[in-house]
């Protein structure tokens, strides 16, 4: 269309100069003005050429508006695909975070649900364990006798509940019975042979009386019979009996003895036991006998007297140890001389008593390391 309007454009011009010019016929004139038809032609297709180039100008730049959107739209299909590309990368990237968490929480439950488990299973292993303690104590409580309970007591006895084993038990008092360290009587072995001072007796005839105390039978002495050993005088205040003897000499115990008891003005206690063995009659003994009380703890005082010289054998040699009353409340500190040789009591003797009291002795106790000394 431009081209069009180039050419129309210079053919008006060339028309219009054309009628300006006078003709050459009538100036009579060759006209110098006009320009040769080649030249015309070179003229239109100048414009021409002018003309196109314009038209090549708007045509590369409607070619280039042609053009324009479609690189736009690709390059802003690129952006979107490497966009989309990224936030691809992103999710997976994300995904691979959120399976690792997830990995880690799923461990993470299994590890508590295992330890819940296991403490689950250890305590129901406790569990069984305690119930099965819990039937093994109820067993043995129901096999086991149940321990007495005492209140404060002050009866005793030499089996039973009430037995050397429970004495240190019934009364606060007679804990020396079970704690005691120097208790009576023991098993006299190994003693240290020396030169032991002889016992000075001087026991005389005097009135006494008798009592079934319930444990033994007790003879109580007048005043006036003493000892003296170890530079102290102790004075007689009663000798019992016991069956079989309390106190062994190496190992072997005899069928009775007796236990003569005295106290030194201090209060001191010093005891000295004479073993019974089967053989003749005992004039003491029977005269004990002779006066037995019908009714426990009831004491008979005879009108005779008792000589206790009479239980004493003609050697004196002895044992010597410190030791405990055999009873409660098992006082320590106490003295004791032992006879070596052993007295006789008869059969009938011994068994009347067996009638009475056919078990009334302390077990052996500990000897604790304790000195023991015996005549030479």
């Amino acid at each position: 269309m431009r081209t069009l309007i180039s050419l129309f454009v210079c053919c008006m011009a060339a028309g219009a100069a054309q009628a300006n010019d006078p003709p050459a016929a009538a100036h009579g004139a060759p006209a110098k003005a006009e320009a040769p038809k080649g030249e015309l032609a070179k003229a239109a297709e100048a414009a021409k050429a002018g003309a196109a180039k314009p038209d090549a100008k708007a045509d590369a730049k409607a070619d280039s508006g042609k053009a324009g959107p479609v690189v736009v739209k690709q390059t802003a299909a690129a952006q979107l695909a490497a966009q989309r590309a990224k936030e691809g990368e992103s999710e997976a990237e994300l995904s691979a975070k959120i399976e690792v968490r997830l990995a880690a929480m799923r461990a993470n439950q299994a590890s508590r649900a295992a330890a819940a488990a296991k403490a689950r299973k250890t305590a129901e292993l406790q569990r069984q364990r305690e119930q099965a303690n819990a039937v093994a104590m109820a067993s043995v409580a129901a096999a086991t006798p149940a321990a007495p309970v005492f209140a404060h007591s002050n009866t005793w006895s030499y089996d039973g509940e009430t037995g050397p084993a429970n004495w240190g038990k019934i009364n606060p008092g007679w804990t020396k019975c079970g704690a005691g360290n120097r208790q009576s009587p023991i098993d006299l072995r190994d003693g240290m042979k020396v030169d032991l001072e002889q016992i000075a007796f001087d026991y005389r005839s005097s009135g006494f009386n008798v009592i079934d105390n319930g444990h033994t039978i007790q003879v109580g002495v007048g005043l006036g019979n003493y000892i003296t050993v170890q530079n102290r005088t102790y004075e007689l205040q009663q000798f019992h009996f016991h069956r079989p003897s309390e106190e062994k000499i190496n190992g072997r115990g005899t069928e009775m003895v007796v236990h003569l008891v005295h106290k030194d003005g201090e209060g001191n206690i010093a005891v000295v036991a004479v073993l019974l063995e089967r053989g003749a009659a005992n004039g003491m003994i029977q005269t004990v006998w002779n006066n037995l009380p019908l009714e426990k703890n009831q004491a008979v005082t005879p009108v005779v007297a008792l000589d206790v010289n009479d239980i004493l054998p003609k050697k004196r040699d002895y044992f010597t140890f410190m030791g405990s009353l055999t009873q409660p409340p098992c006082t320590e500190g106490v003295l004791w001389l032992v006879m070596k040789q052993p007295m006789p009591a008869s059969p009938a003797q011994m068994a009347l008593f067996s009638r009475l009291y056919p078990l009334n002795a302390r077990p052996v106790q500990p000897g604790g390391g304790r000195v023991v000394k015996e005549s030479n």
